[in-house]
């Protein structure tokens, strides 16, 4: 099986990458990244040389360059991770949220369907077994209360440059299904943890700027809730969609890991506390707890994400297999 993995580079996508290469050995993967900020080569260091991976640095809305990768590879399938991800960006700069994660959508989907489909619902003989994977967040469907969750029935409401742009990527896909009876599947997780995510992220910047001694900034009083899950898996979940997941469905992937951002940053600091208790003596600090500071929260900031992932459970066998707190440490493990 050769497959077109876009965003590789990439926190969710490297992790992927080595997952499937250590899972299959008849996978043969080429792995499309721009290497934006959030790419580094770095993260797929442990799989370099191998025979079954393939790394081309481009972008995915340069339709003549996916094109050639179509036509030399002639790929079983696209798992589709690439796209701008940091909110706080997409309120700075949102027209690089448009251009990434709507028109590159829109480009893979339109040289996948063109390349396996001689016509709406007619699949080329050679192509009939091909599927197209959509990765996205479950940040199109806007804020939740203090009860209730997301289900594959929300109603989308998103409140960002991000969130939108990724909202306009699923529906391309959906469209996709619809007009063209192409093969997609559609996942929205809740938000990842682990190995190898940018610096900028919140629990990367915590142990970072932690063991650095720095202030630790949280926005607001510390009250938004995440559902956290750990970036493995997350990777055992996209492999099972992939593979078994139903023709134009959506399935949503969370951690049943429900946390304020104050819960997350003082479980962090608590685990450091024990890990660097030298590094405490020689400061002015009893705790790293004491490095956290309140900032002014950020605009249109959701208060609270949370999946029921009953669907994939049900359908698919899936399930969240980390504990928060042994995510925490496997995690602080990779940084420090």
């Amino acid at each position: 099986m050769k497959l077109l993995v876009t965003g590789g580079a990439g926190f969710i996508g490297s992790n992927f990458i080595e997952f499937m290469l250590e899972k299959y050995k008849e996978v043969f993967i080429v792995n499309l990244d721009k290497l934006t900020y959030a790419g580094d080569v770095n993260n797929l260091l442990s799989i370099k040389g191998n025979e079954n991976y393939k790394f081309v640095i481009g972008d995915i809305c340069n339709r003549d360059l996916v094109e050639s990768l179509f036509n030399e590879y002639r790929f079983d399938g696209v798992i589709h991770f690439a796209a701008e991800s940091h909110v706080d960006n997409s309120i700075e700069k949102p027209d690089t949220f448009i251009q990434t994660n709507i028109n590159g959508t829109f480009t893979l989907l339109d040289v996948a369907r063109k390349t396996w489909m001689d016509a709406p619902f007619i699949y080329k003989k050679t192509y009939s077994h091909c599927r197209f994977l959509h990765i996205s967040t479950d940040e199109v469907y806007g804020t939740l209360g203090d009860e209730g969750y997301f289900s594959e029935k929300t109603p989308y409401s998103p409140n960002s440059p991000y969130s939108a742009s990724k909202a306009a990527s699923d529906m391309l896909v959906r469209s996709y299904y619809h007009t063209y009876g192409m093969n997609v599947v559609t996942t929205n997780c809740s938000n990842n943890y682990g190995p190898k995510q940018h610096i900028e992220k919140l629990i990367p910047k915590i142990i970072n700027n932690a063991v650095s001694l720095k202030k630790i900034p949280i926005y607001g009083a510390g009250q938004n809730i995440r559902d956290w899950l750990f970036v493995r898996d997350h990777c055992e979940a996209i492999d099972k969609v992939f593979r078994n997941g139903e023709s134009g469905e959506t399935y949503l992937i969370g951690g049943n890991n429900e946390k304020t951002n104050l819960e997350v940053v003082n479980t962090i600091c608590e685990i450091l506390d024990q890990k660097f208790k030298d590094k405490l003596k020689n400061s002015t600090y009893s705790s790293f707890k004491e490095l956290i500071t309140f900032v002014e929260d950020r605009a249109g900031h959701d208060y609270r994400y949370a999946i029921d992932y009953k669907k994939i459970r049900d359908t698919l066998d899936w399930y969240p297999k980390t504990s928060f707190y042994n995510g925490l440490k496997q995690t602080i493990l990779y940084y420090v």
